[in-house]
């Protein structure tokens, strides 16, 4: 019991990571209709970018994870802005462009810090804390904490604030909200911008949990979309739900198949897809190819 405890707690924490990469991605699909195959290697950078604020300038963890969630912003804002005169003409070459977003963003990192790759210490020092003889490392914690607000900030921005309400709008029908004066290009920008800072804080806190290197992003990245489509692509609870779920296996098929984990995750993930194709939570979207 103790060991199937520790796992799971492993597993919610890596869980946390992917639900935040998913939130990216269906924030994205929602709001334009469009996967955005840049996002993985965005969080790559961000991952860079918070290890180099963190170990090299020596700032707090928390200032260098708002320093690359900035940067990363600003990539995200650049993205849509070139991929703007595409929208609602030609589908296909979108996300051929954020193919080739990503590509240049893995030649930058390996230009910027090499191909090596580095470790990350982790910024929260101190023995794992003990609960009922379980030993929880305080990083999961933090991993877990930093995740929840996170969700609760966006989720208060998309409901409570008029530029949330206008990207929702935007989700809907993006005529229409043009129709009542609702500018659909800020919105889009918005949405990549937020994507990006999600991806680039999951990529800052996975950071010290594994090797920051410049493919790291395509696993991680995998796994986060494989989340959103899980959950319902384009659904943020769905998001966040598929994430935990896809985290939790991925931990307790690490424990239990070792070298094939992945291939358990990937096949479990393909059976709940062919069962459901909508994800579990079942929202339909509309492409607007």
């Amino acid at each position: 019991m103790q060991v199937f405890l520790q796992t799971l707690i492993g597993g919610l924490s890596l869980g946390a990571i992917y639900a935040l990469v998913a939130m990216g991605f269906s924030l994205v699909y929602r709001t334009m209709g469009l996967v955005n195959f840049a996002h993985a290697d965005v969080l790559m950078i961000g991952a860079y970018a918070a290890s180099t604020f963190f170990m090299s300038t020596k700032l707090p963890f928390a200032l260098a994870m708002v320093l690359a969630i900035a940067v990363t912003g600003l990539i995200g804002l650049f993205i849509e802005r070139v991929l703007r005169p595409l929208e609602n003409k030609d589908f296909t070459l979108m996300l051929i462009g954020t193919i080739g977003f990503g590509m240049v963003l893995q030649a930058v990192a390996v230009l910027i810090w090499g191909a090596t790759g580095r470790a990350v210490r982790t910024p929260v020092g101190g023995a794992p804390l003990e609960f009922f003889g379980l030993r929880v490392r305080t990083y999961d914690l933090v991993v877990l904490a930093i995740a929840a607000v996170a969700v609760f900030l966006l989720v208060a921005f998309l409901q409570r604030t008029k530029m949330g309400a206008a990207m929702q709008a935007v989700a809907m029908d993006h005529e229409a909200a043009t129709a009542v004066g609702i500018h659909v290009g800020r919105s889009n920008a918005i949405a990549f911008a937020i994507g990006a800072g999600l991806a680039a804080l999951a990529g800052g806190l996975v950071g010290p949990l594994l090797y920051v290197n410049p493919t790291m992003g395509g696993t991680i990245g995998i796994k986060g979309f494989a989340a959103a489509m899980l959950g319902g692509c384009g659904n943020i609870p769905g998001a966040i739900a598929g994430g935990f779920a896809i985290g939790v296996l991925d931990s307790f098929a690490a424990g239990h198949f070792q070298g094939y984990s992945e291939l358990v995750v990937f096949l479990v993930f393909t059976v709940a897809i062919m069962i459901r194709p909508t994800g579990l939570f079942g929202e339909t979207t509309v492409s607007r190819a």
